[in-house]
C-alpha cells in the first residue's frame, strides 16, 4: 500500500507530547458537572501557556519537516502562486485606482493611473513598506465624495483591530489624522470628516481575548486629534451589537445599522434635509436582513429577504421610509438572489443556480432583464458605482484565476480587460458537480475537481472542505493551493452543506441551533457518497475547514473517525459551551444558540462540541493537525489549545495529534504571502502524507 511506503520513509507520530497540566476547574450546567481541565489556557499571556506553545510548535515542526516531499511541495506552491494578480480599477476624481501584486509580494500594492490604458500606474500606497515581515495589511480604502482625500484602514498581525489613516491621493502626502482601536469599521465620509465605529481601549493583556462590548459610532473632523472626536451614536441598552452608518452617494441621507444579535438587522434613516427628525426607523425587528443598495431622487432601493427567503429588491420613499410603505421592484424567484447593486443607473442582479452565479441587468425604472454572458459556472464580483458608465466584473472558477472584464451596458457586451497568466492549463482539469443524499434525505450539492482522464479506481486520495454556517455560500473559486494535490492524482471536493445561503434562508436555518447536526450529517454523507461511488475509500480522505469550518472538522472527526485519514481544523470554534464569552463570540449565538438559552440547547451543544466529545477508549482517530494563531481575536486560540491538549491526553490511537500555532498572525485575513505559503505547505503535506500519498516534485 502507498501509505505503508510513506510511513516507512517519513515521520511517525510522537511517542510523547508536551505535558499540559490538568486542573480541577469545572462548570455546572443544569445539574451537570462539566470538567474544563485546560481553563488556564484561556489566558494566553501567561508564561505557562507560552512554554506549552513553544514546546508544541517544536514537536509539530519536527514532524512536518520530516515529511519527505514537504520542501518540494512548498517550492511548487511558490512557483504556482508567483503570477501577477490585479484587482478591478475604480475611478475617483478623474484617476483610476487598483491593487496589484507582482507575484510573491506579501501584500498587494495600491496603484494610481491617469487612464485605463496604463495598468502599470504609479505606487500610491505599498503596505509591504509598513512592516519588515509584511504583517501589516491594508484592509480598506475610502475616498471622500469629491475624491480629494482617501482614508485607509490597516490591520496588524492579522487582528480584527484596525487603525485609520488619511492621505491626499493626488500627492501621496499623509495627513496627521490617526484613529486607533476601530473594529468592524471603515471610514464613511460626510462633510469635512468621516464616521467610524470603535470600542473603548482594551485592558492591557486582554486586547485579543476580552469580550467586545459597547460598539460606538464616532465622527472625526479632519485635522483634529482622535480625543476630540464626537460620539455620534451608542446604544447602552444593547452593548452586544454592532453599530455603523453609511452616507448616500448624493449626501441626501444617512443610514444607521444595528446588527449582531439575530437573523437579520435593524436599519434607520436620517433625511439630511430634515435633520430635526433625527433617525427614523425603517424596520422594527431582527427577523430579516436589509441592505440599501442605492438612493436615487428620494427613492431608497433595498436588497432584503423580508417576506422572501430567497431575497428580492424593494424600494422605499425617503419621505415615508417605514417598511409598511415599501414596494417591490424585483420579486423573489426560484433561485437565490445572492446580491444586488445599482451601477450606471441599472440594477445588476446576481442569482445562484445550484451554487453558480448568473448575472442579470435590469433598468431601474422597470423593463426586460438581460443575462450577462459568462464563461461558465463560476463566481462573479461586480465593480462600479451608481452614476458611472465604467463597469467591471471579475470572473473566477476552480480553473479560471480571476479574469477581469469590462462591460458596456449600452451594447450589452464584455471584453477581457485583464487576464492573469498561471503556470497550468485549465483544460487539463475537470470540474464536476454532483448531488448526494444526506442522512435525512435532503439533496446536497458538491463540486469535484480533478485531472481529466483520472481513473476512478476506488482508491483515489481525496481532500474535502466545507463551511456550513452563517448564511455564507461557498462558490467556485480558484486557488493554486490544490493544484499540486490534483496533479498527483487527487480529487478536491467542496461541499455545500446546509447552514449556508446556497438555497436561501431556509437552507441557512436548516443548519443552525437545534438543526446544526444537519451540517455534520451533510459532510459525512458527502464522504460516504465518494466511497460508495468508487471515487475513494475510507482512510484516503483528508478534510479541512476554517473557523466555523474548523468546528465542522472537529465534530465530524468525533462522529465518523474511521472515514478519514487526515483532518485539519483551522482556527476552529471547538468549545461550544464557552465560545460566547470571548471577543465577539456572542455574535454567533443566532447560529449556534448558547448554554444560557435552555437546558435543551445546552445538551444539544454539548452533544457535538468538538472539545467535549473526544473519545478516550482507543478509538482510532485520523491524523490531526490543529492550526491557530496568537493574534486571532475572532476565534481566540484557547479553542484550539484546549482541543489539542485534550486530543493528546486522550486515547485515540497512534496517528499524530499535532497543533501548529502561528505567531504575528490572526484569523486569516491579511496574512502575508510568505506565511500563507508556509502554512499551505504544512497543511497539504500533512494531509497528503497521512492519506497515503508519496508525490514527486
Amino acid at each position: 500500500m502507498a501509505s505503508a511506503l510513506v510511513l516507512a520513509c517519513g515521520p511517525r507520530a510522537p511517542k510523547n507530547y508536551p505535558v499540559a497540566e490538568r486542573s480541577d476547574v469545572f462548570d455546572v450546567f443544569y445539574g451537570d458537572t462539566v470538567p474544563d481541565p485546560y481553563r488556564w489556557m484561556e489566558d494566553d499571556t501567561t508564561e505557562a501557556v507560552a512554554a506549552w506553545v513553544a514546546a508544541e510548535n517544536a514537536v509539530t515542526r519536527s514532524y512536518l519537516d520530516a515529511i519527505p516531499f514537504r520542501d518540494g511541495l512548498k517550492q511548487r506552491l511558490l512557483d504556482l502562486y508567483n503570477y501577477e494578480k490585479a484587482g478591478a480599477p475604480m475611478k475617483k476624481n478623474g484617476k483610476y485606482y487598483f491593487f496589484r501584486n507582482d507575484g510573491l509580494q506579501n501584500q498587494s500594492v495600491l496603484y494610481r493611473s491617469d487612464s485605463l490604458s496604463d495598468m502599470k500606474g504609479t505606487v500610491l500606497l505599498d503596505p509591504n513598506a509598513l512592516s519588515d515581515e509584511g504583517t501589516v495589511a491594508l484592509t480598506g480604502i475610502y475616498f471622500s465624495k469629491d475624491g480629494k482625500y482617501m482614508a485607509y484602514t490597516i490591520s496588524r498581525n492579522g487582528s480584527d483591530w484596525s487603525e485609520i489613516y488619511v492621505m491626499d491621493p493626488a500627492t501621496g502626502e499623509m495627513l496627521p489624522d490617526h484613529i486607533e482601536w476601530c473594529k468592524f469599521s471603515g471610514a464613511e465620509w460626510y462633510g469635512d470628516g468621516f464616521f467610524y465605529s470603535a470600542y473603548g481601549v482594551p485592558e492591557d493583556g486582554k486586547e485579543f481575548t476580552a469580550m467586545n462590548e459597547g460598539h460606538k459610532i464616532y465622527y472625526h473632523k479632519l485635522g483634529t486629534p482622535q480625543s476630540e472626536d464626537e460620539l455620534f451614536y451608542e446604544n447602552l441598552k444593547y452593548p452586544k451589537r454592532f453599530y455603523s452608518v453609511s452616507v448616500s452617494d448624493d449626501q441626501n441621507c444617512i443610514f444607521l445599522y444595528e446588527d449582531g444579535m439575530g437573523a437579520g438587522n435593524l436599519i434607520s434613516v436620517m433625511d439630511l434635509s430634515r435633520k430635526d427628525r433625527g433617525f427614523v426607523p425603517m424596520v422594527d425587528n431582527y427577523d430579516s436582513r436589509y441592505m440599501p443598495i442605492a438612493e436615487d431622487n428620494g427613492k431608497i432601493y433595498i436588497y432584503t429577504n423580508y417576506g422572501a427567503p430567497r431575497y428580492r429588491v424593494m424600494v422605499a420613499d425617503l419621505s415615508s421610509p417605514s417598511i409598511g410603505s415599501w414596494k417591490e421592484v424585483v420579486p423573489e424567484k426560484e433561485w437565490v438572489l445572492s446580491s444586488a447593486s445599482v451601477l450606471d443607473g441599472r440594477l445588476f442582479l446576481t442569482y445562484d443556480k445550484d451554487v453558480a452565479n448568473h448575472v442579470y441587468v435590469k433598468p431601474l425604472d422597470g423593463g426586460e432583464e438581460k443575462e450577462l454572458a459568462l464563461p461558465g459556472a463560476g463566481t462573479v464580483q461586480l465593480s462600479g458605482n451608481k452614476d458611472s458608465d465604467e463597469i467591471f466584473y471579475t470572473f473566477t472558477s476552480f480553473t479560471v484565476p480571476g479574469v477581469i472584464y469590462r462591460y458596456d451596458a449600452e451594447k450589452d457586451a464584455s471584453e477581457v480587460f485583464y487576464e492573469p497568466k498561471v503556470d497550468f492549463d485549465p483544460y487539463d482539469y475537470e470540474t464536476k458537480q454532483v448531488f448526494f443524499t444526506s442522512k435525512d434525505g435532503t439533496t446536497v450539492p458538491m463540486y469535484l475537481i480533478y485531472k481529466k482522464g483520472l481513473e476512478l479506481d476506488g482508491e483515489n486520495p481525496v481532500i474535502m472542505t466545507g463551511y456550513g454556517g452563517f448564511g455564507i455560500s461557498l462558490y467556485p473559486a480558484f486557488s493554486t493551493n490544490y493544484i499540486p494535490f490534483i496533479d498527483n492524482g487527487g480529487i478536491y471536493a467542496q461541499v455545500n452543506m446546509r447552514g449556508g445561503n446556497e438555497y436561501g434562508e431556509e437552507w441557512h436555518v436548516a443548519g443552525t441551533k437545534l438543526n446544526k447536526q444537519n451540517v455534520f450529517d451533510d459532510f459525512i454523507s458527502a464522504a460516504e457518497y465518494m466511497v460508495a461511488n468508487g471515487y475513494t475509500q475510507k482512510g484516503r480522505i483528508g478534510i479541512m475547514g476554517g473557523s466555523n469550518g474548523g468546528l465542522l472538522i472537529g465534530a465530524c472527526v468525533n462522529q465518523a473517525p474511521d472515514l478519514f485519514g487526515a483532518a485539519v481544523p483551522r482556527v476552529g470554534v471547538m468549545d461550544m459551551l464557552r465560545y460566547h464569552l470571548f471577543t465577539i463570540g456572542w455574535n454567533w449565538a443566532p447560529d449556534y444558540g448558547t448554554v444560557d438559552d435552555s437546558e435543551e440547547m445546552y445538551r444539544y451543544l454539548k452533544a457535538y462540541s468538538p472539545l467535549h466529545n473526544i473519545s478516550n477508549d482507543g478509538t482510532e482517530y485520523p491524523a490531526i493537525l490543529v492550526t491557530t494563531a496568537d493574534h486571532d481575536d475572532r476565534v481566540v486560540p484557547a479553542h484550539s489549545f484546549k482541543y489539542a491538549a485534550q486530543l493528546q491526553w486522550s486515547d485515540t490511537g497512534d496517528a499524530p495529534k499535532l497543533i501548529r500555532i502561528d505567531s504575528n498572525a490572526g484569523h486569516g485575513g491579511g496574512k502575508p504571502v510568505a506565511k500563507a505559503m508556509d502554512e499551505m505547505a504544512d497543511i497539504y503535506s500533512f494531509m497528503m502524507y497521512n492519506i497515503g500519498m508519496n508525490p514527486k516534485f
